[in-house]
């Protein structure tokens, strides 16, 4: 008898924010079900993170990636004050820093054209998905901050541009180790992208 482990996994249609309350509520049901304590969630303007504050009703330590300053227009972040200091409030650790898959080799590549290893990395997991690259990404950046636990496996919820439609079960490794970094269980991702 071969020792088997049966979680089924969600595939979305279609990728998008409109699968973003079916996310959020899976990852919630996994969290539970699997008595994972940490949910990092990718959240430009905050508004993916909210949402699960509310479903989660404090049960969960809850980190909110959002994107680094300057990411969309110099000097400026993308998630409103307003809306930062509610997730603060309500216990959320928000996280802006360099984006893993980014930082100095995107401006060799803006600059100079090419792909430097981080950016080949990205485009990899891109194959599967691009809120299965940010769910990666934003997992090692928490852990790099010291929001998740080291050698524990949490939750990560990221989309395709706006919204969520992709949830896995990951062990992040600190990125100067990023390949021991482990996807345990896809929870949901969307089947065409």
């Amino acid at each position: 008898m071969v020792n088997q482990i049966t979680h089924p996994s969600v595939y979305f249609q279609s990728a998008g924010r409109h699968n973003t309350s079916e996310t959020l509520q899976l990852a919630l049901h996994y969290a539970q079900q699997l008595k994972i304590r940490h949910i990092v969630v990718a959240s430009t303007t905050g508004s993916s993170a909210l949402k699960f504050c509310r479903l989660a009703k404090n049960a969960f330590k809850i980190i909110c990636v959002t994107h680094q300053s300057g990411f969309a227009q110099p000097g400026k972040s993308e998630l409103p004050v307003a809306v930062e200091k509610k997730l603060i409030s309500r216990g959320v650790s928000v996280l802006r820093t360099t984006h893993l898959f980014g930082g100095v080799d995107r401006a060799i590549r803006h600059q100079f054209g090419g792909l430097g290893p981080p950016e080949i990395v990205a485009n990899t997991y891109r194959t599967l998905g691009e809120g299965t690259k940010v769910a990666v990404e934003i997992a090692v950046m928490a852990l790099d901050a010291g929001l998740v636990p080291y050698g524990k496996d949490i939750i990560s919820i990221a989309g395709s541009s706006r919204g969520a439609d992709t949830a896995l079960v990951i062990r992040p490794a600190h990125s100067h180790r990023f390949f021991a970094t482990r996807i345990r269980q896809i929870i949901c991702k969307p089947w065409s992208f």
